[in-house]
């Protein structure tokens, strides 16, 4: 750069001056199309919608206007969705069986996804755990043990189990399974004050804390962005998913003093049967009498 005289720098100044000019003059005499603008910026909201087999009013203004702050939100966060479409791939198979096993709609999987993103480590701030958010206290009276060495809140069987009883008995108590998809938020008790207090347990004409009111439309934003994720441009090649991993159960029946000496043993190692069990909180694995843990480890 020294060698350059003024002058030089003076000339080539201009001349990048004029093709920045150049450029600007170029790109504002070629708007882009309004109709692809405005698809850019603004996803359409649906004009129906159900969830678990009930109607969303969207001919209301409040409602629709309450599912489009969610989906304008979410859509414009394209790497979160992406992700958490990659990890479907993976958990929404075991998550769909055992809703079915259950006796409780397919679309409940979408609330686990506005729980925890399908995250298996997520934590809230609150404690609240992995896939579907049981709490430490609330955990046991789901059937879910959690101690030094097991908590069921990782387990995406058994935690999508307890989920189901909760979701079951609330919509036993309102009726709907909205009611009980937004009580999962606020609780059973917390849903029935405001119901009771407005006389009506319908979700849509309630007025909720600020969280609760928005819960059932980003649980319906999750559905409409990953059941039509390519046509709302959520571009994945299936390769590109995450694989459910193949697996091998093995039962055990005794206590396994050293995790590490047992998964080496079995072919593996220390890590990839947390990683494959993270329910499994320890360096051992105390059984009781009479009972057995099942363990996923790689398939042979």
């Amino acid at each position: 750069m020294k060698h350059f005289t003024s002058v030089t720098l003076a000339f080539l100044a201009g001349g990048l001056f004029i093709s920045l000019l150049g450029f600007k003059e170029n790109s504002i005499s070629k708007p882009l199309p309004a109709d692809t603008l405005r698809n850019t910026l603004q996803p359409e909201v649906p004009a129906a919608m159900t969830f678990a087999g009930e109607a969303v009013p969207l001919d209301r203004w409040d409602v629709r206007e309450r599912l489009d702050r969610e989906l304008l939100f979410n859509y414009h966060n394209k790497p979160h969705i992406l992700y958490t479409i990659k990890l479907a791939n993976r958990y929404f198979p075991i998550i769909e069986e055992r809703l079915k096993a259950n006796g409780v709609p397919d679309d409940f999987k979408y609330l686990c996804v506005a729980e925890s993103n399908l995250v298996a480590t997520a934590i809230s701030k609150a404690g609240a755990v992995s896939f579907w958010q049981f709490m430490n206290g609330t955990a046991p009276n789901y059937n879910l043990s959690v101690n030094q060495q097991v908590d069921q809140r990782y387990d995406i069987r058994k935690s999508t189990d307890a989920a189901c009883r909760y979701l079951k008995q609330a919509y036993a108590r309102f009726g709907s399974w909205t009611a009980a998809a937004a009580s999962y938020n606020c609780g059973m008790g917390g849903y029935n004050s405001h119901a009771s207090y407005q006389r009506t347990q319908h979700y849509y004409d309630l007025h909720l804390p600020e969280e609760t009111s928005r819960y059932i439309f980003r649980i319906l934003t999750f559905k409409h962005l990953m059941s039509n994720a390519d046509e709302l441009g959520f571009h994945l090649a299936e390769e590109d998913k995450y694989q459910p991993i193949a697996s091998r159960e093995v039962t055990v029946s005794r206590s396994i003093p050293d995790l590490a000496a047992f998964a080496i043993q079995e072919g593996t190692n220390y890590k990839t049967l947390r990683l494959m069990n993270p329910w499994v909180r320890g360096k051992s694995l105390s059984v009781a009498a009479g009972s057995t843990h099942t363990l996923y480890l790689p398939a042979k």
